[in-house]
C-alpha cells in the first residue's frame, strides 16, 4: 500500500489542546467558478426581487377600491340617475310660448270678443232686399232674414187686410209713412230723416206703385213699395219690393 492509500492521508492535523473523537468534517467543496461570490449575488437579487413585490403590493393596497384584508375586487360605482326633465322645461312644452310671443304671429282665442261675434254693421248697410208678399193670414217679420211669418205675434211688422179697400196695418210697434214723392225713390237716409217723426201705426189704403218709409218694432229702418195686389176678404194680398236695412 503507497503512502497516498493509507488512512487519514491528506487531514489536517487538529489543534494542540483539543481533542476529536472522529475524523474531522470534511469542508465544504467549493462551488465551481467561485462559490460564494455567486452566492451573494443570488442573495442580492433575491432581495431586490422581494422589494419589487412589496412596492407592487403596495402601490395596489392605495389603488381606490381595493382593500388590503381580503383583496377584494373593486366596486364599480354607478353615478345616480339624472333627473328626467320636466314638461315645463322640456324644448316641446316650449314651442308653444314661443309662438305666442310678440314677435310671433298669434290667434285669436275663441273667447276673444273679436273672434266670436261678427264685426258690427255700419247703419244704412242693406240687411235684406227682395220681393215680398203679405197676405190676410200671414204677416211678416222684418227683422228676420229673409222676412218671414214669426210664431210669435209680437214680432210680426205688417199684415194686409179688406175692410171697403184693401190696406196696410203696421203691427205691434212697427210704424210706417206715404212717401209722398212720386219721382224719387226714398234711400236710407230719406226715410231714417222722417220716419221717427212722421210715421205712425195707423192703417192706410194699400194701392199699386205706393211707397212707404217703415220702422220695425226693433228699430230698423225699411222701405215698401206696392208691385201688386189682389184678393178679397180672407184672400187679400199685397206683393211688395222690400228694403230693410241694418240699424247702428
Amino acid at each position: 500500500m503507497s503512502r497516498e492509500q493509507e488512512p487519514g492521508y491528506g487531514w489536517q492535523a487538529p489543534p494542540s489542546g483539543s481533542w476529536q473523537a472522529g475524523p474531522p468534517a470534511a469542508a465544504p467543496a467549493p462551488a465551481p467558478g467561485g462559490g460564494s461570490s455567486h452566492r451573494g449575488a443570488w442573495i442580492g437579487a433575491g432581495a431586490t426581487l422581494a422589494a419589487a413585490v412589496i412596492t407592487v403590493f403596495g402601490a395596489y393596497l392605495l389603488v381606490p377600491g381595493k382593500t388590503g384584508a381580503d383583496n377584494k375586487p373593486p366596486v364599480a360605482q354607478v353615478p345616480p340617475a339624472s333627473p328626467s326633465p320636466s314638461p315645463s322645461s322640456s324644448p316641446s312644452a316650449a314651442a308653444p310660448a314661443a309662438a305666442d310671443s310678440p314677435s310671433g304671429p298669434s290667434t285669436p282665442s275663441a273667447a276673444s270678443p273679436s273672434a266670436s261675434a261678427p264685426a258690427a254693421k255700419a247703419a244704412g248697410t242693406v240687411r235684406w232686399e227682395g220681393s215680398l208678399v203679405i197676405t190676410y193670414t200671414e204677416d211678416k217679420d222684418l227683422d228676420s232674414t229673409p222676412p218671414v211669418r214669426s210664431e210669435i205675434n209680437a214680432d210680426n211688422d205688417f199684415s194686409v187686410f179688406e175692410f171697403g179697400d184693401r190696406r196696410l196695418r203696421p203691427e205691434r210697434g212697427a210704424k210706417a209713412m206715404l212717401w209722398a214723392d212720386s219721382k224719387k225713390v226714398p234711400s236710407y237716409a230719406d226715410c231714417a230723416a222722417v220716419v221717427d217723426t212722421q210715421a205712425t201705426g195707423k192703417d192706410m189704403p194699400l194701392k199699386t206703385g205706393m211707397t212707404v218709409c217703415a220702422k220695425t218694432d226693433e228699430g230698423r229702418v225699411a222701405r215698401l213699395t206696392a208691385k201688386e195686389t189682389s184678393g178679397q176678404a180672407s184672400d187679400t194680398q199685397g206683393t211688395f219690393d222690400v228694403v230693410v236695412w241694418d240699424k247702428s
